[in-house]
């Protein structure tokens, strides 16, 4: 069952909002103020947040920016009835990947968030490994990870094309000081961090099997 965490500090429209999703199977966490949102964030993994912005303690926005500093790529629906361009663009700033303008339909949030699911379901498996290209959210047995720029465009073009060879010129634009010895070193250490099973074609590339 997917958990999603609201934080919508309007009484009514927030358990109008709790009862849909849960009839549609969804296990929903309703909390009113930002601070209670983060403890919630701390305490339980999510697969997906929505937020109401103009909350008591610490605002939507404030709450999500935080949490991406902190690494938490949960994909995120800001629902607000700031409508104007600026908080429009803030809330896409902060790392949202959708925005609903109030008033709305409750029917409308549940259109954009089984939505939100068909994408999220669209991730690419490997081993233990699970990927999101949209979002970019790597999870090894369920836990996030990061990988700093290099790995990850190394592992882009891995996940992406699991079984072909890839040209070594083509994992060479990966790299900020491109070279065969900088290749080498840093497709081992990518093998070491995600435990791929990476290969080395003699004279051709590289391939993950």
């Amino acid at each position: 069952m997917k958990k999603i965490l609201l934080l919508e500090d309007d009484i009514e429209l927030g358990e109008t909002i709790q009862e849909l999703l849960e009839y549609e199977e969804y296990d929903v966490t309703l909390v009113r103020d930002g601070t209670k949102a983060l403890d919630k964030s701390y305490d339980t993994r999510y697969d997906l947040y929505v937020f109401d912005i103009n909350v008591p303690e610490i605002s939507g926005l404030e709450l999500l920016k935080s949490l991406r500093d902190a690494e938490d790529k949960t994909p995120a629906i800001f629902i607000s009835a700031l409508v104007d361009m600026k908080s429009i663009a803030k809330g896409f700033e902060v790392g949202a990947e959708d925005y609903i303008k109030k008033p709305f339909f409750p029917e409308e949030l549940l259109i954009r968030v089984n939505a939100k699911f068909i994408q999220i379901n669209k991730n690419i498996h490997y081993k233990n490994i699970e990927y999101n290209p949209s979002t970019k959210l790597l999870k090894i047995d369920a836990n996030s990870i990061s990988l700093g720029e290099t790995q990850q465009a190394l592992f882009e073009k891995f996940i992406h094309n699991i079984g072909a060879v890839l040209d070594k010129e083509i994992l060479l634009e990966c790299l900020e000081n491109p070279s065969p010895t900088a290749l080498r070193v840093a497709i081992n250490k990518l093998k070491k961090s995600l435990d791929l099973d990476i290969k080395n074609i003699r004279g051709v590339g590289y391939t993950l099997e």
